[in-house]
């Protein structure tokens, strides 16, 4: 009984240092549950739980230990944001499950996910039938983003009698002012085509661009330049 003011000081100090560093490195902590954020949510709860049952652990180290490993995260978050090839190895990658109506074995092995799984995810974007998916893709966080066949968009275009075009899944071209090269050739896509397209929306430069995405039949490419607040 005589350690329940200690522990009810120590709880409410490691909430709110919890909270606080949570408000500082942003809402993808909670919201983009990546393998990496697990981890950093294990640990800081780690600490602090420990800290409260350890008579020898005051607030001093549970500040210093939230603190330290605040600092860690936040590192973490500024090599992602200047190193892009550090996102593939503690982010992750999206992976294309569905592909034209069409399931890769590969990627569902890969990333460790089954059919019965699949179906679980699809049933929570309200795709009942793997025949309704033209793209389905597995999200970093461990979600699925899913790209109907135009017959089974709402509203159908069967209910209405129109003729179905095929869905297209949009192509990253440019990602932070850099030029995805490897998605420009699959696309069979040049250079020149792309500083054309550019151009035509008074962009006289790749480094100008945050993302440029393009659709296939569709006119010309969707950019957003980067913006100052």
């Amino acid at each position: 009984m005589e350690n329940l003011p200690s522990i009810t000081i120590e709880a409410i100090f490691g909430f709110l240092a919890l909270f606080i560093l949570t408000k500082i490195l942003g809402k993808t902590q909670i919201t983009q549950l990546t393998a990496f954020d697990f981890i950093s949510a294990l640990v800081l709860g780690e600490l602090v739980g420990n800290a409260l049952f350890d008579d020898e652990v005051g607030i001093i180290e549970i500040g210093y230990a939230v603190l330290l490993w605040g600092i860690i995260l936040y590192i973490t978050e500024i090599i992602t944001q200047k190193f892009k090839e550090s996102r593939s190895i503690l982010e992750g990658q999206p992976a294309i499950i569905i592909h034209k109506g069409n399931l890769i074995r590969e990627e569902m092995k890969k990333n460790k996910l089954d059919i019965n799984q699949l179906q679980h995810m699809l049933r929570s974007k309200n795709a009942f039938s793997i025949q309704e998916v033209e793209y389905a893709v597995l999200e970093t966080d461990g979600t699925i983003s899913v790209l109907k066949k135009a017959d089974y968009q709402n509203p159908t275009n069967s209910d209405m009698n129109i003729v179905a075009s095929p869905a297209r899944l949009p192509v990253t071209l440019i990602n932070d002012g850099e030029i995805l090269w490897d998605n420009l050739r699959e696309e069979n896509l040049t250079e020149e085509w792309l500083q054309q397209q550019l151009r035509a929306q008074n962009i006289g430069s790749v480094k100008k661009v945050f993302y440029a995405e393009w659709t296939e039949n569709q006119p010309g490419l969707f950019v957003l330049p980067f913006t100052k607040r």
